[in-house]
């Protein structure tokens, strides 16, 4: 039986108390230190209340999930790893305290300190993730509106789960999506992804009672109310599963394939940064060291000095 969301805030909070006496008393730690812990531990409990889970209950997959969103948040990976090591140290309390059974946080890895590129899903892969869908559910039409959206149009997954119908203008071609700080930017979307998210609102209408509040919202489950972040991670990785894919994907891959990809194609380095929203040309030129063939092929062809005659 599932837990309302009130029932897991109080689990969490009672959870929270024990491990912050836990640091203090027999881990001897200061005051300050301890509520370091207990709030990258808090961050933790309430990513996943909002998808009606407590912590009891997670698995290594939701730590990577939460990981993979402090990436997308912009987080240094410095103050990744330090949050990580909160949530290593509480599972490690919840253990030997005999509230789980297993540790789920015992193979996460710390990010490393330097820039370095993601997994990145090649164009089949990507297909073949599509052909596991099951076209025949509701569920399976949205998810195949999801794979297309983010991969697409390089998504955040915040994005995804926030889209709005109102912002969506198939007749144009392209949608406004809401990034970090509330900023807007459009960005195009193509036939694919339109004629998918079509079919997903036709099947939708016929079998999703829309709750109060939530009309126009995008992206929906079979109760009528948006997606969380957790639930696109869960549909990603089940979908990698099934097509046999053992890279460490989350929806944060697609965005990053739909950059590299891009790249690869010849796109402008600029015109990938408004579409992905980095404020800073920097963030974007992670990705120009995947192609260094190209960029050196493309010095052969202009530079002068190459230049055969």
């Amino acid at each position: 039986m599932s837990q309302s969301s009130s029932d897991i805030r109080e689990d969490n909070e009672r959870l929270l108390k024990a491990y912050i006496a836990h640091l203090r008393l027999e881990k001897g730690l200061s005051d300050n230190t301890a509520a370091a812990y207990s709030s990258d531990v808090a961050k933790l409990m309430h990513y996943f209340e909002d998808a009606g889970s407590g912590v009891l209950s997670l698995s290594t997959d939701g730590l990577h999930c939460f990981l993979s969103e402090l990436h997308d948040m912009g987080i240094q990976p410095s103050s990744q790893a330090r949050i990580l090591s909160g949530i290593k140290s509480f599972f490690k309390f919840l253990k030997i305290d005999g509230r789980i059974e297993h540790n789920p946080a015992t193979l996460l890895e710390a990010p490393r300190l330097g820039r370095h590129l993601p997994e990145v899903l090649t164009v089949e892969e990507i297909d073949l993730m599509e052909e596991c869908i099951d076209f025949s559910t509701f569920e399976g039409e949205r998810n195949y509106a999801i794979i297309e959206t983010l991969y697409g149009c390089g998504l955040r997954v915040s994005e995804l789960v926030e889209l709005r119908i109102s912002n969506y203008h198939s007749d144009e071609g392209f949608i406004i999506v809401t990034g970090k700080g509330d900023k807007q930017r459009i960005v195009p979307i193509d036939d694919v992804a339109i004629t998918a998210i079509e079919n997903y609102r036709s099947g939708m209408r016929a079998c999703v009672d829309v709750k109060r509040g939530c009309e126009d919202i995008m992206f929906l489950n079979r109760r009528g109310t948006g997606l969380t972040r957790v639930m696109v991670f869960y549909i990603i990785k089940q979908l990698c599963e099934r097509a046999g894919i053992k890279k460490n994907v989350s929806p944060h891959t697609l965005r990053h394939s739909f950059a590299t990809h891009l790249l690869e194609g010849g796109a402008n380095l600029r015109a990938i940064q408004q579409m992905l929203g980095h404020e800073s040309i920097t963030t974007t030129e992670i990705y120009l060291h995947i192609d260094k063939r190209r960029l050196r092929n493309e010095i052969m062809l202009h530079h002068p000095r190459y230049k055969q005659h």
